[in-house]
This record gives C-alpha cells, structure tokens and sequence, in this order.
C-alpha cells in the first residue's frame, strides 16, 4: 500500500488527470495536421505527453517504490491562498503596487522565517520587475496606483 501513497505515485495520476482533463475539454477543437495545425492540435499533443509521463511515473514509482507524503503544512497553504485573494481584491481597487505589496507581506508570513529586510527587498525588487513587464512592456491597461499612475 505504501507504493500507492508515494509522492511520485500520486504525483503521476496528477500528470495522468491533467492530461485526462487537457483531452477531455479540447476534443471539440479541430486537430488538423502536422503541416496545417489547428487550434486543438498543440492541446491535444501536450496533454498525451502529460498523460504519457505521468503513466510513465506512476509505473516508476510502482516498481521502485518512493518517499512516503507528509502531512500538509497547512499555514504556508492558508497564507498564500489569503494573499493572492488579496491581491485579486485590490489590483483593480488600489492598483499594481499595493496589491503586490500585501501579497508579499501575506506570502512571506507563510515561510520559516521572516526577516522585514529580505520582505522590502522583494517588494522593491518585484514591483519594480511587474511595473516594466506588465505596464512598460506589455503595455496592459492597469494602474500602478490607482487614480494616480
């Protein structure tokens, strides 16, 4: 049984229903050919390469066993979860960098430790990269701080 409880196991029947579900949801998409590609034929390749590996893994992780799954470490999960809650909340009511700014401060909560040095580093420094990727970049209609930039 424990061969059935193994991360790699488990983490095969993911691949295998990702796959399952790629398939499942785009086969009313045109495949077309090799040459003249439709829009379903990317989908449909990469989800049987996902249902081929994952098959592949779970027949692994059947013959050569694996690391048994820990418990789930459920502040990290609850933490993160809460802020990019958060952040959906606030990136269309106070903008870019607010929103950025609580999901830092909440995701750096959920670690180990917490050092305010590291977590304004992080904020500097991921704001600055999203503001040139997402407004100077791509060029994306959202306000850094809404109702002034």
């Amino acid at each position: 049984m424990n061969r059935y409880l193994s991360k790699d196991f488990l983490s095969g029947l993911m691949f295998v229903g990702f796959g399952a579900a790629a398939l499942y949801f785009g086969q009313k998409l045109a495949i077309g050919t090799a040459v003249r590609m439709g829009p379903g034929y990317v989908p449909r390749m990469l989800s049987l390469i996902l249902l081929g590996l994952g098959i592949l893994i779970c027949v692994l992780a059947l013959i050569n066993g694996g690391e048994e799954v820990e418990k789930p470490k459920w502040k990290p999960i609850t933490l993160v979860t809460i802020g990019i809650v958060c952040f959906a909340l606030l990136l269309e009511r106070a903008g870019l960098f607010p929103a950025l700014v609580v999901l830092i401060l909440i995701s750096s909560l959920a670690g180990e430790e917490f050092k305010l040095f590291e977590v304004i580093g992080n904020i500097v420094v991921l704001s600055i990269l999203c503001i040139v990727v997402f407004k100077l970049g791509l060029g994306m209609n959202i306000s850094i701080l809404e109702g002034v930039w």
